[in-house]
Parts: structure tokens; C-alpha cells; sequence
């Protein structure tokens, strides 16, 4: 497990830094919270990683201020491959429940839909890859974390798996061309984002050449637009994240 706090972490005093929260990330694969432990660690959010397909244990009830649950190759459940899942839905169920902030993002958002009652489908619709333009719905507008995004954002996505019915009483947030449930708010604190906020255009160079070829793909051609476009959506999931960080410590 790591505890990640990038050296801007707090307000500084003559204790030192100040970290007023604790986030558990639930990491299950390679790719980490990258970004978003900077952009919250700014906002005095500590994320405490852990990596259950490596091994870490996970907490039987929430210990911590707020879970983020990141992506993977999995439905949300697929427990013969990964058989963290269980005690991760146990998780997020128990966050949705008693209130405490969630950021679910790719199969963290599949997760919530899953565990709220909604449908996740393997490899359903048209598969993305790479800088999608995305539209937010009336709804956005009065969401706490979607509330200063643009009605046309961009950000990264990887998946072939999607959400095809959204859980009873949830808010849709987002929508792309490809792919209707890009973001959803379930109860007042549970987010489900499709998409990759926390992740940068340098991510598509360690994405596997053959799922590459097998849609075919051009691996430079992806790079090069998620590199244009990230020079407005750096800013815009900054805020983002400042805002959910907002919701983590009460400020």
C-alpha cells in the first residue's frame, strides 16, 4: 500500500504541512490515481493507496474520510479473475449508504451502478479510446462537482465495457457520442464517471499494442489529440478534483 502526499499537501505552518483528510484509493491495476494525488493533496486530501490484485488488504468498513475506486480490466463482477471485487462493493455500498464522499471512475463507476442496482454490460457498444468529447446534460448545473465544468469537455477514455441502465433514482451528468452513461451522481456524495480525469495523454503509451491493433488504432494519432486537447482539460478536472477534495474535508 502507498500513502501518497506530494510535497504541496496543506496549508503550511510552523508544525509543517497540515493533511486534514484521508482518501482510500482502491487500485486495481497498473495505472494509479497519477494527477489527482497532486490536484488533491493541493486541497489537503491524502490518498491512501492500496493495490488489492497485489495483495493489500482492504478495510472491512470504511475507515477513512472518502473512497476512490479506479479502473480495470473487469466487470464489476467478475470475481473468479478478481476476487477483491466482493469486499470492494462491501465498500462502496457502505459509502453510498452512510453519505461519505466516492469517486468511482471507470470501473469504480461501473461499480456504484452495479452496486445500486444498475446494468454493466462486457464489451457493449462502440469501444473508446482516447480524448472523447463529452456533453453534459441540464442536470450538471446543479451538481457539486460538475458545476463549473464546460458543456463540452474533453477526457480520456479506455473501455469496451459500459453502464446500460443507470440505478433507480440516480442524476445522469454526462453523455458521450459513443457511450450515454459517462456520469451519473447517486444519493448527494456518489460519483460515476466513464471517463479518466485523473490520467494524461502519456498513459497511451503503455496501452497494449494488440487491443490497440485489434480496433485499429494508431497509437501516435491518439497521443497527439489527447495532447491538444489536454491543454484545456488539464484546468477543467483540476477544478474538478479541487471541488470533490471541497466535499472530503467539509471546506
Amino acid at each position: 500500500m502507498d500513502r501518497v502526499n506530494p510535497g504541496a499537501a496543506g496549508v503550511g505552518t510552523d508544525e509543517g504541512d497540515r493533511v486534514t483528510a484521508r482518501a482510500l484509493v482502491v487500485q486495481n491495476g497498473r495505472s494509479g490515481p497519477r494527477r489527482f494525488a497532486t490536484w488533491l493533496a493541493e486541497h489537503d486530501v491524502e490518498l491512501d493507496v492500496r493495490h488489492p490484485y497485489r495483495g493489500d488488504e482492504l478495510p472491512g468498513t470504511p475507515e477513512h474520510d472518502a473512497l476512490i475506486v479506479l479502473g480495470g480490466g473487469y466487470l464489476p463482477d467478475d470475481d473468479a479473475r478478481a476476487p477483491w471485487l466482493a469486499p470492494v462493493r462491501d465498500l462502496v455500498g457502505a459509502a453510498v449508504e452512510s453519505g461519505s464522499p466516492y469517486l468511482g471512475i471507470c470501473l469504480g463507476g461501473q461499480l456504484l451502478a452495479h452496486v445500486g442496482g444498475g446494468e454493466v454490460q462486457g464489451q457493449y457498444g462502440t469501444p473508446e479510446f482516447g480524448s472523447t468529447a463529452l456533453t453534459l446534460r441540464p442536470e450538471a448545473a446543479g451538481d457539486a462537482l460538475f458545476v463549473g465544468v464546460p458543456h463540452d469537455p474533453t477526457a480520456i477514455e479506455h473501455h469496451v465495457d459500459a453502464i446500460t441502465r443507470l440505478p433507480a433514482g440516480a442524476v445522469w451528468l454526462a453523455s458521450s457520442e459513443a457511450c450515454p452513461y459517462q456520469a451519473f451522481r447517486l444519493g448527494d456524495s456518489a460519483w460515476g464517471l466513464q471517463f479518466h480525469p485523473e490520467t494524461t495523454p502519456e498513459r497511451i503509451n503503455t496501452w497494449s499494442q494488440a487491443s490497440l491493433d485489434r480496433h485499429g488504432l494508431d497509437r501516435a494519432e491518439l497521443h497527439d489529440a489527447a495532447v491538444r486537447d489536454d491543454a484545456r482539460a488539464a484546468g477543467i478536472w483540476q477544478q474538478f478534483a479541487a471541488r470533490f477534495a471541497a466535499r472530503v474535508t467539509g471546506g
